[in-house]
């Protein structure tokens, strides 16, 4: 039927009805709170019902299109505009407190933070596309940049608005909202009641239950299950802004997003333990499953400059609850050998299922770990998988040892080439010294090779042992000078299969610079601190001649960073690599150069009181600008800010002849002055 031939009043009603109806579904599901009873609600979506379907008014985003819409043949894929980064887990209120220090050493700062505290469900995190306020789409985390489409899925789940709610606070162009749907344990209880009645598998958990009724191809399945959302960020957001985490959690509220109401913030990390104590006594009382709380921090503009990790974002923490754990016998104890020649003891146990995953090896991290702990072969031990690092042994349950029973023993000599092993003095890390040891060797040729560093698609773990074990690469530069006619030969290849590994390798030359740093392998360089170093030094020479001090300028480099840089490129043999390297072609491309900003290349030292400013708001505002703000100072600060009662800071800028500003001259030179 035309739309102008349908009654106005129609037209109306139907209106009024999905205004009504999406107000109940806001009252129910986000506030907890209803105001008509359910045979009300179902009164008013039968005659929504029977309208849209007499007069061929349904729409997408009507009330009535939760139910499902038609199956599907398979999931799109699609791609996240912001990664959704993964947390990194805390176990301990040690690790909790040297969270709050790594940030306080990165942002070379003594004040508290003030932290959101969320509880962290146990489910399926998805994200929300809303577009001038309507639900676009929905997808699945996936692998943090590309997940699935379940949109019409996320539809079907009630506390999910089809439409921001815009009373208070006017839809933006472009929201990416962050959730974790779930499934509340009374419920779940039923489902798998009804399961088991139908003669169908019971689910695991609840957390299964949620990801499994996401991903079903029939949406009308996912209607069918009683599912939930709790929102917790955002990604991308066009035209609205935020402060703080805490604004953005009453702003989706506010926009009709369901939050959870045990959030709170708190100043310091001492509040925010006390907090995870609470939460971690009251979680068998809550009728949903959480595994620890999030730490956030709450400034977006601090969350900006500690930036990111390559795979977690440095200003948040998942402060786990205890971990799963279960009991079983140790088999051996074998030793690996790492890239960096680091030797690890590995124990090798009775398979036994931890937090729902098969393990059957647990890490025993060092030789000192391994005495304090007292593992010996043939003794059950309690192990637990927290999160998804690698599981490790708790302890060894004494009563159980059985007789004869020895001491481990870190070997003398390297289990791969036979080289004495040594522990450098005040290390508790035991090192095959060998440079040319099969297993350090092959170890850095994967890393080199690996995604995070030259992205040599197809060249793993298997095809590099053989490489190394025929002779044809002893180090990476080597990778370099393979030919097709080289690898046909060897097993597992053939004139295709050749080609196309020497083509991957050739296509690696030229790599963003951030890849190449992180590439050569350096102790304690990662691909976030190889990305801080590439856009200070723009090039490898330049990063190679950098000293000490040069180093401790870039902001995230400290002192552990900064000596292992230089030792590593002071060493001739590495040196020689690169130059092997250079000769070969490879090259590390610059990142492009952000615009100039008015304190660009500028270095700042805060020393004394300021009145006008906090000492992280006085830091944000130069690094706002470009500059960068140090600890010390140096010939090479350009600026020292003196508030009241300056320290030592200030003679020694006195000494060293750097210009000394007071609070005005500072608040001068950011209102663009000289």
């Amino acid at each position: 039927m035309a739309q102008k031939d349908i009654p106005p009043e129609v037209i109306s009603r139907v209106a009024e009805l999905r205004d009504q109806l999406n107000y109940h579904n806001y009252r129910y599901y986000v506030l907890d709170d209803p105001v008509v009873s359910d045979a009300e609600f179902d009164r008013l979506m039968r005659e929504l019902t029977r309208l849209e379907e007499d007069y061929g008014l349904a729409t997408p985003d009507s009330p009535t299109q939760r139910v499902g819409a038609q199956p599907l043949d398979k999931f799109e894929t699609v791609r996240h505009r912001q990664p959704m980064l993964s947390l990194e887990n805390a176990f301990s209120e040690a690790e909790a407190r040297e969270f709050d220090e790594r940030l306080k050493r990165f942002l070379k700062t003594a004040e508290e933070f003030d932290y959101v505290l969320e509880p962290k469900m146990d489910g399926c995190a998805v994200e929300l596309v809303y577009e001038q306020g309507r639900l676009t789409v929905g997808s699945t985390r996936g692998d943090g940049y590309r997940g699935e489409n379940v949109t019409q899925n996320l539809k079907t789940i009630r506390a999910i608005p089809l439409n921001l709610r815009e009373e208070k606070t006017g839809a933006p162009e472009l929201l990416e909202v962050r959730g974790e749907v779930y499934m509340d344990l009374p419920e779940f209880k039923r489902l798998n009641e009804d399961r088991l009645a139908r003669g169908e598998p019971a689910f695991a958990n609840p957390r299964n239950a949620a990801a499994g009724s996401l991903r079903q191809l029939d949406p009308k399945i996912t209607a069918a299950r009683p599912l939930n959302i709790y929102c917790y960020g955002v990604g991308e957001v066009r035209g609205h802004s935020f402060d703080t985490q805490w604004q953005v959690l009453q702003t989706l509220k506010e926009w009709g997003l369901r939050v959870n109401p045990l959030i709170a913030r708190q100043r310091g990390i001492d509040a925010a333990i006390a907090l995870h104590r609470q939460l971690e006594s009251q979680r068998h009382g809550l009728p949903y499953e959480i595994d620890g709380m999030v730490i956030k921090v709450d400034s977006l503009a601090l969350q900006e400059r500690l930036g990111a990790k390559t795979r977690s974002p440095r200003w948040a923490l998942a402060y786990k609850f205890a971990a799963t754990q279960a009991t079983t016998r140790v088999l051996s104890i074998e030793v690996n050998v790492g890239r960096t020649g680091a030797v690890t003891p590995m124990a090798v146990m009775e398979p036994v299922e931890v937090g729902g995953v098969t393990v059957s090896r647990a890490t025993l991290h060092n030789e000192d770990e391994v005495a304090r702990k007292g593992v010996r072969v043939g003794d059950t031990v309690l192990v637990q998988r927290a999160g998804d690092v690698i599981p490790e042994v708790v302890k060894v349950i004494l009563e159980e040892r059985p007789p004869g029973a020895q001491p481990f023993r870190m070997p003398e000599n390297c289990p791969v080439c036979g080289t004495p092993l040594v522990r450098p003095a005040g290390e508790k890390v035991t090192r095959c010294p060998n440079p040319d040891c099969f297993g350090s060797q092959t170890r850095s040729i994967m890393h080199f090779a690996s995604k995070a560093g030259m992205d040599i698609d197809g060249l793993g773990e298997k095809i590099i042992l053989q490489l190394v074990g025929v002779g044809l690469i002893s180090d990476v530069s080597d990778l370099y000078g393979l030919t097709a006619d080289d690898l046909i030969p060897l097993e597992r290849f053939a004139e295709k299969s050749a080609g196309n590994i020497i083509s991957a390798i050739q296509a690696s030359k030229e790599v963003p610079l951030w890849r190449l740093i992180n590439a050569l392998g350096i102790r304690y360089v990662g691909e976030a601190t190889a990305q801080l170093l590439a856009e200070h030094f723009q090039s490898l020479e330049a990063l190679m001649a950098a000293d000490k001090e040069d180093l401790l300028h870039v902001e995230g480099v400290g002192e552990q960073v900064a000596a292992s840089l230089r030792e590593f490129f002071d060493n001739e043999r590495n040196r020689a690599l690169i130059r092997k390297l250079t000769e070969a072609g490879v090259r590390g491309l610059p990142p492009e150069r952000r615009a100039a900003a008015p304190l660009s290349g500028k270095t700042f030292v805060f020393t004394g009181g300021l009145s006008r400013f906090s000492r992280e708001e006085a830091k944000a505002q130069v690094t706002a600008r470009g500059g960068k703000v140090t600890s010390s100072v140096s010939a090479k600060t350009d600026y020292v800010v003196a508030g009241a009662d300056p320290g030592s800071k200030y003679a020694k800028a006195q000494a060293l002849g750097v210009t000394i500003l007071d609070e005005a001259a500072f608040e001068e030179l950011l209102r663009g002055g000289k």
